[in-house]
């Protein structure tokens, strides 16, 4: 995979070139600005860019706003966010635009190095990730959640992260036929479309978060 990363931190950039390319990747560009970023994405085209959130000049959300900017001209540009804090808005924002292929995840992600990497090949393949915290903040906010159950909830975090049913059931350890019973009667209750398209079923429960 071909990869831009744009990370102003200089220990942090090398160590994500560092462990990309000792997973076989090829790192196309290291920048450390917003305006590199786009320049890099413009030039090498790459399977997937990693961006951080805050990045110079004013260390806010210059990540965020590349993003956008990349996806404005290339709706399905796969783009994995990386940020330090919890922005249940900004994730929200930024995974309800395009055509799939984004994510958002927590920089102590990538210390799980094999669920990291699992991310970037998801979004490559045009899925969508969203960090587990991201999503439990997200719901801790809805009132009209009260209907679910407990279970219920740990299946929509999951997927909201792009989890297939399959991945689903593996991680709470049920039955693929119980975790479709659940997504069912999430669906219900929320009042959404059931679709099984992976990205599809992601936005929707994001679009109604964010209400």
């Amino acid at each position: 995979m071909r990869i831009v990363i744009a990370e102003d931190a200089a220990l942090i950039r090398e160590g994500l070139r560092a462990l990309l390319e000792t997973a076989g990747h090829e790192v196309v560009a290291a920048v450390e600005n917003s305006d590199d970023l786009l320049e890099a994405v413009h030039t090498h085209h790459p399977d997937t860019s990693i961006v951080d959130v805050r990045m110079p000049p004013t260390h806010t959300d210059e990540g965020i706003q590349a993003a956008r900017a990349l996806r404005l001209v290339n709706p399905s540009e796969p783009i994995l966010v990386l940020s330090q804090i919890v922005s249940g808005r900004a994730a929200a924002d930024l995974l309800t635009t395009g055509d799939g292929g984004i994510g958002y995840l927590l920089k102590d992600r990538v210390g799980n190095v094999e669920e990291f990497l699992d991310a970037l090949d998801t979004i490559a393949a045009g899925g969508e990730v969203i960090d587990p915290q991201v999503v439990r903040k997200l719901l801790r906010h809805r009132s009209r959640l009260e209907d679910l159950t407990p279970r219920e909830i740990d299946v929509l975090a999951l997927m909201a992260e792009g989890k297939t049913n399959s991945a689903i059931a593996q991680a709470l350890v049920v039955s693929d036929a119980a975790v479709a019973k659940h997504i069912n009667r999430i669906f219900a209750k929320l009042h959404l479309d059931a679709d099984d398209t992976s990205h599809k079923r992601v936005r929707a429960v994001l679009t109604y978060l964010q209400q």
